[in-house]
């Protein structure tokens, strides 16, 4: 299987990397072909709403959303990794997932399955229940086949991720991709 995996954070030695390299780990060890993203650290513009690509043509702005729509339209999963901020995704998966919209179209016909793996600094599972809702409601409107998630609470730190359970869970999860 081709998964693409849509690292949202600029910390690339954070929480939130330190369990999608696990996941990462375990999907590699089960023989899938993984492309990461590193989306924090691209070129990138946000969404502006134009109407320029019609939901299913070329976007207005030429910039590194080429790299990750051919990667998404070319693979079978897609990996959301971010920190929570605010109760949400970070800004910069944000952006990339707003950009859909220029291939709307396309990516709902795929079908795509899809896995959420986050990093939360409070232990209280209510931190991530907005993103883990906006999570799965993006699921519905995208037709992706949610396969799973990794909400990672008490991750605040790389120590802490450590000390946590979240980074077998995150292996098992990749080891369970089929």
């Amino acid at each position: 299987m081709k998964i693409v995996v849509l690292k949202g954070s600029f910390n690339r030695n954070g929480s939130s990397s330190m369990l999608a390299n696990e996941f990462i780990k375990g999907a590699q060890e089960q023989g899938h072909d993984v492309d990461i993203l590193e989306v924090a650290h691209m070129h990138l513009h946000p969404c502006n709403g134009c109407g320029y690509c019609g939901m299913d043509g070329n976007c207005v702005f030429k910039d590194d959303n080429t790299v990750i729509k051919k990667a998404l339209l070319a693979c079978d999963m897609v990996v959301f990794v971010t920190p929570i901020y605010y109760f949400g995704v970070s800004s910069q998966l944000k952006m990339v997932i707003d950009r859909f919209y220029s291939y709307t179209t396309r990516l709902t016909d795929k079908g795509l399955k899809s896995i959420l793996i986050t990093a939360a600094w409070d232990s209280d599972m209510e931190t991530t229940s907005y993103t883990k809702a906006y999570y799965e409601k993006l699921c519905s409107y995208m037709n992706f086949d949610n396969c799973g998630m990794v909400l990672g609470t008490g991750c605040g730190s790389p120590s802490m991720t450590l000390e946590s359970d979240h980074m077998k869970k995150a292996y098992q999860l990749g080891k369970s991709i089929q």
